[in-house]
């Protein structure tokens, strides 16, 4: 019976260990891409970008910019500049968070306060804001940033609307469904 139970425990202790999924775990290069991803992220609440290229390629896209894609360090740097300039105590909650070789997501909870008036996303200074977004980045051999998206919840965009803005696309809405 001993020996039976030798083999048994020995069965199971094998089936444990050797049967590991060695897939699951993350690579040196997603943590690293995990990392510069979540720098940026912070950037934006210290509204300290002198270290953007430490993270972000010089030839980086940002997709998800008002307007339209952006492209450069130096024009990404701006631009983030000019998103802080219009906001204060920004923080960035990530919820959840994916990384492999070649890209990152996270999905933030962010918060601000508007310090501006911004007619195009109907804040007024002193209003708070929030949102929810999925961030994807694309990233290169070294890690840094190439290539990036926002998509972001539906119910916080259409807060972001104006009220005229909102009520004119509700309107188109209602009539194209009946």
């Amino acid at each position: 019976m001993k020996k039976l139970a030798l083999i048994f425990s020995a069965a199971i202790f094998f089936a444990l260990f050797s049967c590991s999924d060695t897939k699951s775990s993350t690579s040196d290069r997603a943590k690293k891409n995990l990392e510069n991803t979540k720098a940026v992220t912070k950037m934006f609440e210290s509204r300290d970008f002198s270290k953007l290229g430490d993270h972000i390629a010089a030839d980086a896209t940002d997709h998800a910019a008002w307007g339209g894609p952006v492209k450069g360090l130096d024009s990404l740097k701006a631009l983030f500049e000019k998103y802080s300039s219009m906001t204060s105590d920004s923080k960035n909650e990530i919820v959840k968070e994916f990384a492999d070789d070649d890209y990152s997501m996270v999905w933030l909870k962010q918060t601000w306060t508007a310090k501006v008036d911004d007619p195009m996303m109907g804040m007024k200074a002193g209003d708070k804001g929030t949102a929810e977004s999925i961030e994807v980045c694309k990233h290169n051999a070294e890690g840094k940033i190439t290539d990036h998206w926002s998509f972001m919840s539906m119910n916080d965009v259409m807060k972001m609307m104006p009220p005229m803005a909102t009520d004119t696309t509700h309107k188109m809405i209602r009539d194209t469904v009946r």
